[in-house]
């Protein structure tokens, strides 16, 4: 491995703050090792706080490296307007200066990135879902369970922000994510593409697990509501099924990232069970 380039005083080499629309700072090892590995943003420069972290950081300095991406020590002023960026997040002592995640600005072209994906192919989206921590968690829920998109409306939506892909421990890199007006309208061109809409209701009469398999089967879209609000009554239309979970304790509810969670826990077990 490399020494690591370090900064001059006269050209600091740091993140370009005049760009912020453009430009991201992703830290944390689990987000930097995804978007590496994802490898779907335009990477402008991975930096270290101190050369001494370059042992611990090799790895992922490598495959920066085998990607083309510079890679430099900072001076303390540099890693100051970093930690500003940063805010009151762990200082790791390596950041990930990159682009935006790409977003598919229709349900077309979210059909178009699917063509490839196997039969059987789940959607979920989200009707009203605001916190960054709740999308996040669900995005890495839905990596490991199998998901193939996100949908999120352009409003009453978080951005794709470094914070998200914290809270999904970098497996949002990996989504194919598309933001659109009218989820209603959505749905209504998911199932004239073959899917079929699975909505969390807490009013269903159904609980999930009750429900028979072929309903949780092939193309599937699960459509999530805000914690409090749930889905709205538009939205709801479209369902061809509705599922609640069964609560058997005292409260009344589980927020939309233990519920969500729980849900496509179920519909993998259905699709892999013998």
């Amino acid at each position: 491995m490399g020494a690591v380039k370090r900064s001059r005083k006269k050209k600091r080499a740091g993140p370009n703050r005049r760009s912020p629309s453009n430009r991201e700072i992703l830290h944390g090892r689990h987000v930097i090792e995804e978007a590496l590995r994802a490898n779907r943003r335009e990477f402008h420069g991975l930096y270290l706080r101190q050369a001494e972290l370059a042992g611990e950081w090799g790895p992922v300095l490598d495959r920066a490296r085998s990607q083309g991406i510079q890679t430099r020590e900072l001076d303390p002023a540099a890693w100051e307007e970093i930690r500003l960026l940063m805010g009151d997040s762990p200082d790791q002592g390596c950041v990930l200066e990159a682009g935006p995640l790409p977003v598919l600005s229709s349900i077309a072209a979210l059909r178009d990135a699917l063509d490839e994906c196997p039969s059987g192919k789940l959607i979920v989206a989200f009707d009203g879902v605001e916190d960054p921590q709740n999308v996040g968690s669900l995005a890495r829920v839905a990596d490991a369970a199998g998901v193939s998109g996100l949908v999120l409306t352009d409003r009453h939506s978080p951005p794709l922000s470094p914070a998200l892909s914290r809270a999904s421990s970098g497996a949002i890199e990996w989504q194919n994510v598309a933001r659109v007006t009218n989820l209603s309208r959505a749905l209504v061109d998911l199932k004239k593409a073959g899917y079929w809409v699975l909505a969390a209701d807490p009013e269903s009469e159904a609980t999930v697990f009750e429900m028979p398999d072929l309903h949780l089967s092939g193309d599937l879209v699960l459509v999530l509501g805000a914690e409090g609000r749930g889905l709205r009554p538009g939205v709801l239309a479209h369902a061809d099924h509705r599922a609640r979970l069964p609560m058997a304790g005292r409260v009344e509810s589980l927020n939309v990232a233990t519920a969500g969670a729980v849900l496509l826990y179920e519909i993998l077990r259905r699709r892999i069970a013998p």
